[in-house]
């Protein structure tokens, strides 16, 4: 394992909250990612995105500074390759407790002109999706940064229950000033007894912008399965889909469309 800079350490702590879980991105420049702690996925397609997910680490890497690059490729004859890594553990949000999932993240300095179809995420998904084969929405979804086209956006969201109802209509967003360093976060909070009375909490820079209460879910199962439940990390780059729409010839590929990735925190509140 890794030894954690103290530095990380203190950019990474929240007051209020204990720092329970910290993934971090150390090792030389170029290397992969830990396949003891990620796994790297391919051959997955569910929103007619135009990239293929790719093992190469010219698509994942760490930077050699203590980050994580994700960067969508253009080959010479037009096809798009990039990188999606899923968390091989999973969170639970803790009873009785505020939890926090967190991540510190930038995007490349590409022009918005240049962005069209360019879709990063950093989210979550219901690990019964892996264990018990109950597929999407019902597995539930919590996108904490979810950003398209270069957008000055960043999009909050649930995906939950039959349909995607109620959660479809859950969706908030807050304006980004730039391209820069901002942390994303989701708090689960468990304190009150009562499901209907508990929340979820997007917030960027700790400033909140989407706040949700239970009895929004209607049904304590569909709750349960965005809140009470153990969900694993997603972080990747798409190209194209349904969402943001197709790239142009415009559309940057390389760094200048990169996700670059300083940590992952799970934190329970003291």
């Amino acid at each position: 394992m890794v030894a954690l800079p103290m530095s990380l350490l203190t950019t990474a702590a929240v007051a209020g909250f204990n720092l329970t879980t910290l993934i971090s991105f150390e090792g030389g420049a170029g290397q992969a990612v830990d396949q003891a702690q990620w796994n790297i996925i391919t051959n997955v397609n569910y929103n007619n995105e135009v990239q293929e997910y790719s093992t190469s680490t010219e698509n994942l890497q760490l930077s050699g500074s203590g980050t994580l690059l994700i960067i969508p490729r253009k080959s010479a004859t037009g096809q798009w390759t990039s990188g999606r890594i899923e968390s091989k553990a999973s969170y639970t949000p803790e009873e009785g407790k505020v939890t926090r999932f967190q991540s510190l993240l930038r995007f490349g300095d590409s022009p918005d002109s240049k962005q069209q179809s360019i879709w990063p995420a950093f989210w979550m998904l219901g690990d019964v999706q892996r264990t018990q084969d109950i597929d999407w929405p019902m597995c539930g979804e919590l996108d904490i940064m979810e950003r398209k086209n270069g957008e000055k956006l960043n999009h909050g969201t649930p995906h939950c229950g039959p349909g995607d109802a109620p959660c479809g209509a859950m969706s908030k967003t807050i304006t980004l000033p730039d391209n820069d360093w901002h942390t994303y976060s989701l708090e689960v909070d468990r304190t009150n007894g009562d499901w209907k009375e508990q929340t979820l909490k997007w917030m960027m820079d700790d400033k909140e912008y989407n706040t949700r209460k239970g009895r929004e879910f209607e049904e304590e199962s569909i709750w349960k399965s965005v809140a009470h439940s153990p969900m694993y990390f997603i972080l990747n780059v798409a190209v194209g889909g349904n969402w943001p729409g197709a790239p142009n010839d415009l559309t940057a590929d390389g760094m200048a469309n990169m996700l670059e990735v300083k940590y992952i925190g799970v934190y329970h509140s003291t």
